[in-house]
């Protein structure tokens, strides 16, 4: 098929939001997603969520802004490679008196973060509360 009958088939396919078997259906046919919402867009959440991270980062022993610059430039570099999935290691706050220091400033940059998108902490065999982690929003078209 060639770019202009993909074209064709995409402004064909309906209503913004259409996401309905169908829908998917014709356009996974030719490589193209439904638009973005809807049950596929649930669908790629929850794979992402379950899936492995593409890559991690161990904060532990860092002060707050060792933190924080690690933390930028693993996610920028992490956003430039179009990685999906990132795993922060901050360590469940043991050894800090009062609240767990790097968990808190592992939350500030996510809420400040323009890419970091959905997050969680991480299961237990995976480290559970001393782990973060974090999906990464896509580029818009």
């Amino acid at each position: 098929m060639d770019f202009g009958a993909i074209l064709d088939t995409w402004e064909k396919r309906g209503p913004a939001g259409a996401d309905d078997a169908a829908a998917w259906g014709k356009a996974g046919r030719i490589g193209i997603p439904p638009r973005a919402g809807g049950a596929w867009a649930q669908e790629k959440r929850r794979r992402l969520r379950n899936k492995k991270p593409d890559a991690q980062l161990d904060i532990h022993g860092k002060t707050r802004d060792e933190a924080w610059l690690e933390l930028e430039s693993f996610f920028g570099s992490s956003k430039e490679k179009g990685l999906e999935k990132l795993l922060v290691i901050h360590g469940k706050g043991n050894h800090s008196p009062g609240e767990a220091v790097l968990r808190r400033v592992v939350a500030d940059f996510i809420e400040r973060c323009p890419f970091a998108g959905e997050s969680g902490k991480g299961k237990p065999a995976s480290g559970g509360d001393g782990v973060t982690w974090v999906l990464l929003k896509e580029a818009a078209t």
